[in-house]
């Protein structure tokens, strides 16, 4: 059976990554898993400069799921080339830093540095909030995404992933600004948009007040996202979403998803990445597939 891919250029040993955020730069997991059997790990956000994300509370669980407002703390990209970059590189996985910011021209002189860097690709986080806009995120629109990804093109050389937000009308519109931009690929869906409440001390649980909302209770949403993304351009897509399983990454691939990244689940279960690539390898067993590639957008409508 062959399990590889070609994500947007990114040669992967099977379609399974680790979704920004949820991972760190890998070291807590190194205790659980061999990270070489992973196709890819995507970085933490990270940003020009470091961050202290916002004030806690910061997280707390839901009903199948989990909210967050972490704020993309991160120790900015020098500490992350001299620190987190060389502990990455001892593993044989590929590396996709996700690349955030608060304007393009930050977007811009990150990926200028993410750059000269020996990693295999950036996925651009449109999900920050554009402080000269109002704090509007910059994935809601066309317009928005065709532009901050058409600047970053410009000076990156590297794989270019473009991660959407669900939190839009019309998903397709965003990605299309993506593929016309220059994009190699893109991923969906970013968390849902979302709040909880103490109803005895009557006030919002998290700090922010709201978060966004990941882990299996946003999947069929995913998956409608990305299915509606795969069917309007041609550039291949990343699907995450609630994935806890081989057999939820099946539903992704056959949706049209060329490669998955799972996120809420490593909360739950530090393992489960693994456990996913060998569902997947029994899911081809089962079906007599020889290329994972076959079940690609196979969906039967």
């Amino acid at each position: 059976m062959k399990t590889s891919i070609n994500f947007a250029g990114i040669e992967m040993k099977n379609p399974v990554t680790v979704a920004s955020g949820t991972f760190g730069y890998g070291r807590e997991f190194q205790d659980f898993i061999d990270l070489n059997k992973l196709g890819a790990i995507i970085t933490k956000g990270t940003s020009l400069k470091p961050r202290a994300g916002n004030k806690p509370p910061r997280v707390c669980e839901t009903a199948s799921g989990m909210l967050n407002a972490i704020g993309l703390q991160n120790p900015g990209v020098e500490y992350f080339a001299k620190v987190d970059l060389p502990f990455l590189k001892k593993f044989d996985t590929k590396i996709i830093v996700n690349a955030c910011g608060s304007t393009i021209e930050e977007y811009v002189e990150l990926c200028k540095i993410l750059n000269t860097l020996d990693i295999d690709g950036v996925e651009l986080n449109l999900s920050c909030p554009n402080v000269k806009e109002g704090c509007l995120a910059f994935g809601t629109t066309y317009e928005g995404v065709k532009n901050v990804t058409s600047q970053v093109r410009k000076v990156l050389d590297k794989p270019l992933i473009v991660k959407l937000t669900p939190n839009v009308t019309d998903i397709t519109l965003p990605a299309r600004g993506a593929e016309d931009a220059g994009a190699d690929a893109i991923s969906a869906i970013n968390t849902l948009l979302g709040m909880k409440i103490d109803i005895d001390k009557q006030k919002p649980i998290l700090a922010n007040t709201t978060g966004g909302l990941s882990g299996p209770a946003i999947m069929p949403v995913a998956l409608r996202c990305v299915w509606q993304i795969a069917n309007s351009v041609k550039i291949p897509v990343m699907g995450l979403g609630g994935i806890m399983s081989g057999q939820d990454a099946i539903e992704f691939m056959l949706a049209g998803a060329t490669a998955v990244s799972i996120g809420a689940g490593n909360f739950v279960d530090p393992t489960v990445s693994l456990k996913t690539i060998e569902g997947i390898e029994n899911y081809m067993k089962k079906h007599d597939i020889e290329d994972i590639k076959e079940i690609i957008g196979k969906i039967n409508n």
